[in-house]
């Protein structure tokens, strides 16, 4: 049946309430409005709040399905205290048309209960009992089955609940109710998970009026920049991932990040990075009313090797490519710029994987290659389809080289062939064809040259149908220059 899962304060005035069927609702309110329950829209609402909370601290957890955990351990004091801070958080979120319900204490549990019957709660450590005992037990967030139980058994508050041995709480409900019990009364705690990893460094600059301008928010960039690298040298770092938010007075916040080939130590080439990006946005960045709050991040740092350099001028072109690489990727993004790996098989369209240039660019200018043979054609083609294409093909007999072939509705007359070079597939593969394939290097009359086989053995492999032996299939594999 339709049920409540969410109301107004106008509707529980009336009565209603969240679990309540919508038949017995429209009884007791025939008036009411009603909107079906969207909970992706919920979902995705709920983590955009969380993304604007990341202003007051970068520990931010999801508390589903209408719930945020923050720690503010050491971020209290840069607001005036845990009081203005909290008022601080609850205004602007009202101002944004949202109804809050807040509370600070020492473990996650115990203030989520408080939220659930009062706004505003701030328990000191060692209060949590004095602060919860009076509360329902629903306001734990127990299961639906558990608090059946309690309320059968006479145990309505926490404080009833907290007075019986926990020996007979865990045997009757269980040791996940317990653990819960001991954190909401502040006996035992558990760390929330933040959305996102804590950054490795952080610098930020607030704004007393919303900056909009282009030349304030690149002039800002800068200047956070220096800091960042001023901050990562003094332990010998540079950063690997950089991460810049954007908070709007609307609540909107955007996020951009920037990843590099190798540790960045300059801050204009920081800089630079971000202007690539920021020029190259599908989605232009767009203040609106303005930002009040601007925050680069390293995300991800490294520690510099210091390297002995001398007088050859080489020596910096590695660096001068992986900056070049970098400005790239921040423009057209880093899985565009890739380079080719060889990789120990024989499978040919396996023999060569595709990485990403800006973590695999030491590996590419080592990579060793098969060495061609002087004065011999080249095995391999120039161009390897990344999917072979099926073509018919004529020949002399069934397992024998190719006569003539039809490509892309075009025949291809064949003067001459090198080959079979016979290639097994991989069986201990699950999931892949075995069939042996057969690869033929063949010349037209006009001198165009391709790579093409043939899917399976004639005799052993290809299956008969009434009696005969069915015609092999054909692929073209790549063409050569």
């Amino acid at each position: 049946m339709l049920r409540i899962s969410a109301l107004d304060d106008a509707a529980a005035h009336l009565g209603l309430a969240v679990g309540l069927p919508l038949a017995n609702a429209r009884a007791i309110c025939p008036q009411m409005q009603v909107y079906d329950a969207d909970e992706a829209a919920d979902a995705h609402a709920l983590n955009a709040i969380a993304c604007w909370c990341d202003r007051f601290t970068p520990l931010v957890a999801l508390d589903p399905p209408d719930g945020l955990f923050l720690d503010i351990t050491g971020c209290a004091h840069l607001f005036g205290g845990e009081a203005a801070m909290m008022n601080l958080v609850c205004g602007l979120l009202t101002a944004q048309g949202f109804t809050i319900s807040a509370a600070i204490a020492g473990t996650a549990v115990c203030a989520r209960t408080l939220t659930r019957h009062a706004h505003g709660r701030i328990v000191r450590d060692g209060e949590e009992y004095e602060a919860v005992k009076l509360l329902p037990i629903s306001a734990l967030g127990a299961d639906a089955a558990v608090v059946a139980g309690l309320r059968r058994a006479g145990l309505k508050t926490i404080g009833d609940v907290a007075g019986r041995g926990r020996h007979e709480i865990t045997a009757r409900f269980g040791a996940r109710f317990t653990a819960l019990l001991e954190q909401a009364l502040g006996y035992g705690d558990a760390p929330i998970n933040p959305r996102k990893p804590l950054p490795d460094y952080i610098v930020e600059k607030r704004f007393a009026e919303p900056v909009a301008t282009e030349t304030v928010i690149s002039n800002t960039l800068s200047g956070l920049a220096g800091k960042l690298v001023a901050a990562m040298g003094k332990q010998g770092k540079g950063a690997r991932q950089l991460e810049a938010c954007f908070f709007r007075t609307d609540g909107a916040v955007r996020i951009i990040t920037v990843d590099t080939g190798q540790p960045v130590t300059r801050g204009e080439m920081i800089d630079r990075l971000f202007r690539e990006r920021l020029e190259a946005l599908a989605d232009p960045l767009d203040p609106g009313f303005g930002f009040d709050l601007i925050r680069l991040a390293a995300s991800r740092t490294e520690i510099v090797v210091q390297e002995q350099r001398d007088l050859d001028a080489h020596v910096h072109d590695q660096d001068e490519l992986s900056g070049l690489i970098d400005r790239i990727a921040a423009r057209i993004g880093g899985k565009r710029v890739v380079v080719h790996l060889p990789q120990d098989t024989h499978i040919p369209e396996r023999a060569v994987i595709a990485a990403s240039a800006q973590h695999h660019l030491a590996a590419a200018m080592q990579a060793v290659w098969p060495a061609r043979v002087a004065g011999e054609p080249p095995l391999r083609p120039l161009r390897l389809f990344e999917r072979p294409e099926q073509i018919q093909v004529i020949a002399e007999v069934p397992d024998g080289p190719p006569a003539r072939f039809v490509w892309r509705r075009a025949t291809h007359a064949v003067i001459r062939v090198e080959g079979p070079e016979r290639v097994a597939m991989e069986w201990w593969r699950v999931g892949h064809a075995t069939l042996t394939r057969d690869y033929f290097r063949v010349e037209d009359e006009e001198g165009l040259r391709f790579w093409l086989y043939r899917d399976g053995l004639y005799d052993r492999e290809i299956e008969q149908q009434e009696g005969k032996f069915a015609p092999p299939n054909w692929f073209m594999h790549g063409l050569f220059a």
